[in-house]
């Protein structure tokens, strides 16, 4: 399987894969834990994930030279601030708030510290910079429509070369454990696990990847997704009722598409009012927004969805929000 998730993210061959308990969540964990404490960290907030992050890093590890960048939701901080010689500890994709990073050009090309990634619903529909990168985590749920509670973890060479180095002060639960014997723990990523999967998933997610390369791979995958987002572009153009969560168009997530109405934006009535009639009708499920974001509607828009039933359901949305205003 894992010789499949490289050939269609296209992950560098020196790049070591393994599979986590505990979904995205898990494999970022298991970063956080076993990765950081040698160096200062710059943490990038714009989503509820990269709060999560955040807290874990301030309240859990309680590092003490730690520094928050964070923007609100719609937005993204200022990334010329980091440091070369931080640790990053970022979310790619900010699924709760329909914003992505547009670029890896921020991040310094002779970057001393590690750079650790949530991707999970940026891989498998986005170009995404490996080189720029060191620590991922995702699951085969958001963007590849897989099993969720197993994770993925990609390592770089040089988060390899900390595992061997830094041995963290804290305690560290064994499923969160990438090293063995004082060193980086190499079984876990050629195939042994911490605990068992479930095989049954494993098939499915084989499946999965192998219907993404019949495809075309990874640029297939990605057209997919840009066309679905392309399509919600054109309605909300000619709907002024209606605007996208991210204020800057580069940022706009091909896959966490959130919308907002200009008419409530701090009202969670109009959102839910309309997803609530949507779902009654058997049209749209659960494309309400995160409920720790602003008040908008999201819809799905990576590359397992069809643009014809994006299309199918634009319609809907302008029906629903004449029946509930």
């Amino acid at each position: 399987m894992t010789t499949l998730m490289r050939n269609l993210l296209e992950i560098p061959e020196n790049y070591h894969i393994a599979i986590l308990p505990g979904s995205c969540t898990g494999a970022m964990e298991a970063a956080l834990w076993s990765l950081l404490g040698p160096r200062p960290v710059d943490i990038i907030t714009f989503d509820v994930f990269g709060n999560h992050w955040a807290y874990d890093i301030l309240q859990e590890l309680r590092l003490e030279n730690t520094h928050v960048f964070e923007a609100p939701i719609g937005s993204l901080p200022d990334l010329s601030k980091v440091h070369p010689s931080h640790d990053i500890v970022l979310t790619w994709n900010g699924t709760t708030a329909g914003v992505v990073i547009p670029d890896a050009n921020w991040i310094h090309s002779s970057q001393e510290g590690l750079v650790i990634c949530d991707a999970i619903s940026a891989l498998f529909a986005m170009p995404f910079p490996w080189e720029k990168m060191d620590a991922i985590a995702f699951s085969w749920q958001k963007a590849l429509g897989g099993e969720a509670a197993h994770g993925m973890l990609v390592l770089s060479p040089k988060a390899v070369e900390r595992l061997k180095t830094h041995t963290p002060p804290w305690p560290i639960p064994r499923v969160f454990r990438l090293r063995r014997d004082g060193s980086f723990d190499q079984n876990i990523f050629q195939g042994y696990t911490i605990n068992t999967p479930s095989l049954l998933c494993i098939e499915d997610c084989i499946d999965a990847l192998s219907w993404g390369l019949s495809l075309g791979g990874l640029p297939a995958l990605i057209a997919r997704s840009q066309e679905n987002l392309r399509t919600v572009e054109k309605w909300v153009e000619e709907t002024p009722w209606i605007e996208f969560l991210a204020q800057d168009p580069r940022t706009r997530s091909s896959t966490s598409i959130c919308l907002r109405f200009p008419e409530a934006p701090d009202d969670w009535a109009l959102p839910k009012a309309i997803a609530n009639l949507l779902e009654k009708e058997g049209v749209a499920f659960d494309i309400l927004g995160h409920i720790n974001s602003l008040p908008n509607l999201r819809l799905w828009g990576g590359p397992t969805v069809e643009s014809s039933d994006i299309r199918a359901l634009l319609p809907w949305i302008a029906w629903a929000h004449k029946e509930v205003v």
